[in-house]
């Protein structure tokens, strides 16, 4: 009976965790700095993003990420200002070569 209830409490923790994961990005910025970001939609891709040796404008250029907002993220850490984000935007939304 407990082990039952023990396997049921562990699938459901599974199942939580799968779920966080299609739902958040997960971004590593170095040492033991690490930032979540809400995705727009559940999906499996780019749920574990390594910035730590990046630069700004590599990540900003894959539309999901800039989708969700990276850049307010970049501007809260310090590390890009607001019109430095809007013409990297405006670059890579303009010219699909880049994503």
């Amino acid at each position: 009976m407990y082990r039952k209830i023990y396997q049921y409490i562990l699938l459901a923790l599974l199942a939580a965790a799968g779920y966080f994961l299609l739902n958040y990005h997960v971004i590593y910025f170095g040492n033991t700095t690490v930032k979540l970001l809400k995705k727009l939609r559940p999906t499996s891709e780019y749920i574990f993003i390594d910035a730590a040796n990046k630069k700004v404008e590599s990540i900003i250029k894959i539309g999901m990420l800039r989708e969700a907002g990276i850049g307010d993220l970049f501007i809260k850490m310090g590390k890009l200002n607001k019109k430095e984000r809007e013409l990297l935007e405006k670059k890579f939304e303009s010219d699909p070569i880049h994503y």
